[in-house]
């Protein structure tokens, strides 16, 4: 079984690299990869989607509850983020700082008196092996692709030939990638906990 979700794993991550691809094939040197392209909305939809199965494994597991609803509320908190133009647009200018503030304000409310079963929520959910990756994806989103998307490298490797669009692509690529190996580790400790409810009803049974 964990060939096939391997294998499944493997196409999806794929799939995801040709169509951020597909915008520059579709548009050519038009292509802009911005916040209202293609690769920006899958960023979104996979925060999205991540942030839903968190709350779902709060749902499913009692240990890892305090652990998963932490990590839904950074994720909706960076899927505020990147819709902070849309939100400045349709809402008011400086609309996604305050949502921010409130899921912060949410989280800290949460936590209050939780403190203790916090720690041992993380604990647990550290021993997992989705932990790692949703580590990966996130060191990748806030660390790796600014660093590999500032603008002074990209002037200093390409000279008086520097092009802003390549820049892009690596930057919103990497985040990309990074929001695919979280909404991963999201699906991975749902099947996990799933895993655990079914081992437990099935313990409780009467013989």
């Amino acid at each position: 079984m964990f060939f096939l979700r391997s294998f499944i794993y493997l196409l999806f991550v794929a799939g995801v690299a040709q169509l951020i691809s597909l915008e520059g094939f579709q548009l050519l040197s038009g292509a802009e990869y911005s916040e209202h392209s293609l690769t920006e909305y899958m960023q979104d939809t996979m925060a999205f989607l991540s942030c839903m199965l968190f709350l779902y494994a709060a749902h499913l597991d009692e240990k890892l509850r305090v652990s998963s609803i932490l990590a839904a509320a950074l994720l909706a908190m960076m899927l505020v983020r990147e819709s902070d133009s849309l939100l400045d647009f349709y809402v008011f200018d400086g609309a996604w700082q305050t949502i921010v503030g409130l899921i912060i304000v949410f989280a800290l409310v949460f936590l209050w008196g939780r403190f203790s079963s916090a720690y041992a929520s993380l604990k647990a959910y550290s021993s997992e092996a989705s932990f790692g990756t949703f580590l990966a994806g996130f060191f990748a989103i806030l660390a790796f692709s600014r660093l590999m998307g500032r603008g002074a490298f990209w002037q200093a490797v390409m000279g008086d030939s520097y092009m802003r669009i390549v820049k892009n692509i690596v930057e919103e690529g990497i985040e990309t990638f990074g929001y695919t190996l979280i909404f991963i580790s999201a699906l991975e400790l749902v099947f996990v906990c799933l895993r655990r409810n079914r081992q437990s009803i099935f313990l409780v049974q009467p013989a």
